[in-house]
């Protein structure tokens, strides 16, 4: 940056320029681990608009580390069937995505629908339990950093100021101002696709299917899907690369008749709308110093598999523990491993979303496992570390599994309990406890003879594939960091100093 700040205001840990459902969900985590931040947003309001309505089952996990997953299941509901018209008026109904049933491992399996306001309502009111709220109306127009913080300068309906920060994370969106300050590149293509999307309230069609007209037809496909949780339906058609769309009432009325040849389908009210270009882009870099991207700030796709608003939350959930722990101490090393890991998840999420466009052209898309991000991982991070290697099921750098176990006092709880905090979790498996002193940020459980988690129906075992005195770490964003063996403990030491757990 060029400009030249020489006032300076108010000081905080992180400004988080964006407050749509990354910059929450790292809101959130900053909040839970005691950080100061500022969660700005120029928009006047929220967004109104259902546009990312799906949440993975991986992103279900994260909600309920985040205190918010039943809210949000509330909020919402299951995926209707999808019901495919035919030109004589008959259809098939079939599912949206493959149904599998929840396992102790895997207690999510149906993506869940919401539509994003209701998402980002549940979130904002989260915030607000644990002492903050988003500033809206306030616009980040200029920053400068060095190499002891962030210079930004805002302008509200109260004027400029000048603060200062030690990181700053531009959650901001596919136009990120952050992004395109820091020059970073923004590689991809356009797909030849432009559509549009709007909640509308409707007469003429049942609240019980997604209803899908002219499927394989670019030129009349459309799609009028119940929103869970409101009176709306979400409106999905691809439209001309060129020219002007009447988004109003009337307008899309016109539109469901030429396209499903129906004149009993009414659009009553829309409550917002919008024609878009669809893209693929990746961002070159998500760190320059100080400052981070988040979310379609790094990443753009296709809203195909409805993997965006889920990206986006894993990447700030990513994100938001190493910046907490980078300003408690632990070496700054540790947040170069944010683009290390999340850039690759992006990339293939891009590259799926892209095959399921593809997909959708020809009237053949079906979602499978692969859209539910459960099988996402970090194995080749540096913060991924097996001693020795292991060649089982469970990598270091894997999602760490759920299970059912119970406590030496009698009571059932789940793994996901245990990791439910803001802490690291050390789990050791017929170990000499006392192997591993006590440290701030690490909580430390075994089983075994003396343990305090008793494993009885094998749920455990069979999901960690641990032998006798393995010690396993879990990442406070419920991922594998190290698998060792206790001849191996002092591995496991070194990388607890080197993740800030001296």
């Amino acid at each position: 940056m060029t400009e030249d700040f020489t006032a300076q205001g108010s000081t905080c840990d992180v400004l988080i320029c964006g407050a749509g459902a990354a910059g929450l969900t790292l809101a959130i985590e900053l909040a839970r681990r005691g950080l100061s931040f500022r969660l700005i947003e120029k928009m006047d309001g929220p967004f109104r608009g259902s546009r990312g309505k799906g949440i993975q089952p991986r992103t279900q996990e994260v909600f309920e580390k985040l205190g918010i997953l039943d809210r949000v299941v509330a909020a919402g509901g299951l995926y209707p069937p999808q019901r495919e018209y035919r030109d004589d008026g008959s259809y098939a109904e079939s599912c949206v995505t493959a149904h599998e049933a929840p396992t102790p491992a895997e207690p999510y399996q149906l993506p869940l629908m919401v539509p994003q306001f209701l998402t980002e309502g549940v979130m904002r009111e989260r915030l607000v339990e644990l002492g903050h709220r988003p500033e809206f109306g306030c616009e980040l127009v200029g920053f400068e950093q060095d190499e002891d913080g962030v210079t930004a300068r805002l302008v509200s309906g109260a004027g400029e100021e000048v603060i200062r920060v030690r990181y700053l994370v531009g959650a901001d969106g596919g136009r990120s101002f952050v992004r395109h300050a820091l020059g970073i590149g923004f590689p991809g293509k356009t797909l030849g696709v432009r559509a549009v999307v709007a909640d509308v309230v409707l007469t003429g069609l049942g609240r019980d299917a997604w209803h899908r007209f002219s499927e394989g037809s670019m030129e009349r496909q459309m799609s009028l899907c119940p929103l869970a949780g409101t009176e709306l339906f979400q409106l999905q058609a691809p439209i001309p690369l060129e020219g002007d769309v009447d988004l109003s009432a009337e307008g899309l009325s016109a539109m469901v008749a030429g396209r499903t040849g129906r004149d009993d389908i009414r659009i009553q009210s829309v409550s917002w709308a919008s024609a878009f270009t669809m893209n693929a882009r990746l961002a070159d870099r998500y760190r320059v110093g100080r400052v981070f991207l988040v979310g379609d700030a790094a990443h753009i796709h296709p809203p195909t598999g409805g993997q965006g608003l889920n990206t986006s939350v894993q990447d700030a959930y990513n994100l938001g523990w190493k910046l907490a722990a980078v300003v408690a101490g632990a070496p700054d090393a540790l947040l170069d491993s944010y683009e290390e890991e999340r850039r690759p998840i992006a990339a293939g999420m891009l590259g799926l979303a892209t095959r399921l466009l593809d997909a959708a052209r020809r009237g053949e898309m079906r979602r499978g496992r692969e859209v539910h991000q459960l099988d996402l991982g970090y194995a080749g991070s540096s913060l991924a570390l097996e001693k020795p290697e292991r060649d089982g099921r469970l990598l270091a750098g894997d999602r760490a599994p759920d299970a059912p176990v119970r406590g030496a006092a009698g009571q059932a709880t789940r793994l996901f309990e245990l990791f439910k905090g803001a802490d690291w979790t050390l789990l050791g498996y017929e170990v000499e406890r006392d192997a591993v002193s006590s440290r701030p940020g690490l909580s430390i459980h075994t089983l075994g003879l003396r343990g305090d988690i008793l494993d009885e129906g094998g749920h455990l075992r069979d999901a960690y594939a641990l032998t006798p005195g393995d010690w396993l770490l879990v990442r406070p964003d419920g991922y594998v960091g190290a698998i060792i063996s206790s001849s191996e403990i002092g591995a496991l030491e070194t990388y607890l100093r080197n993740v800030g757990l001296e």
